[in-house]
């Protein structure tokens, strides 16, 4: 009789502990994202200094170096920030926390959260923490420039959360699957997201979770305003993510946000 492993409960991420994981499950050998960043950048007269809050394995913040920006990368796993410093070398890259940091007062010219590291400010203390954070970091007239899910695209829309999604990459012989279920807390504004990770090298199988806020145009705007940003551009796309994904010489996007992806430039003006 065959017994089928039930999953071992993990706090931590397999992709996000692993980094050469990371990058083998998301590819992405033209750096799109840092590249979107960049036209962005330059499009709104930014400064060289620059935060990259969430910066992951470092690739967009060592492209951004490269592009001739003075980058600064944090991100709260270590397994990320030591394997940016080993093989995305250029930035220099800090521990430090989203939802609450302080890398000195007027230090950035622009702060860039890719890949929805926002939505990890599950609660609006967190919200408020993060962009006040940014205010602090920021000179006069600097830019925030954030990509993410879009909290509006579930409005009506079950597409995502009606099955289990399956997906699979193989890394030095191993491949390893993913059985992904989503489901939305609406009370708590957020998207909960179950994994299970099975490998065929007869290791266990892992079961993950973990959660973005949901969060829809006019509250982003709303709660930017409350600090001191505002909003020059809140669209849907084309952005780094998106289908079809933005090419240089796309417009940088118009009032339409009723897709899955949501994509904000700021600009401090004032107090909050």
């Amino acid at each position: 009789m065959t017994h089928t492993r039930e999953p071992v409960p993990d706090h931590g991420n397999l992709l996000t502990d692993h980094p050469e994981l990371y990058e083998a499950r998301f590819p992405d050998p033209v750096r799109l994202a840092a590249r979107w960043t960049e036209d962005l950048l330059r499009a709104h007269g930014a400064g060289p200094r620059v935060l990259d809050l969430g910066c992951g394995t470092g690739r967009d913040a060592a492209w951004l170096h490269r592009a001739g920006r003075t980058v600064t990368g944090a991100d709260t796993s270590e397994p990320m920030l030591t394997h940016a410093r080993t093989h995305h070398p250029g930035p220099h890259y800090v521990h430090a926390d989203l939802r609450g940091f302080d890398l000195g007062e007027n230090t950035f010219d622009a702060v860039v959260c890719l890949d929805s590291s926002l939505l990890y400010c599950h609660t609006n203390p967190e919200l408020d923490g993060m962009l006040a954070s940014c205010r602090r970091a920021l000179r006069p007239g600097g830019l925030l420039v954030a990509e993410m899910r879009n909290g509006a695209y579930f409005l009506g829309r079950t597409r995502l959360l009606d099955a289990p999604a399956w997906s699979r990459f193989t890394w030095r012989d191993t491949t390893y699957t993913a059985m992904t279920t989503l489901r939305v807390d609406r009370a708590a504004q957020l998207l909960c997201r179950r994994r299970v990770w099975t490998a065929d090298d007869g290791s266990a199988p892992v079961e993950q979770h973990s959660a973005w806020r949901l969060l829809f145009p006019q509250e982003l705007r709303y709660a930017l305003a409350a600090h001191g940003f505002g909003v020059l551009l809140l669209h849907d796309g084309p952005g780094p993510r998106t289908e079809p994904v933005w090419r240089e010489g796309m417009p940088s996007g118009g009032a339409v946000a009723d897709g899955d992806r949501l994509h904000v430039v700021a600009r401090l003006v004032g107090a909050g």
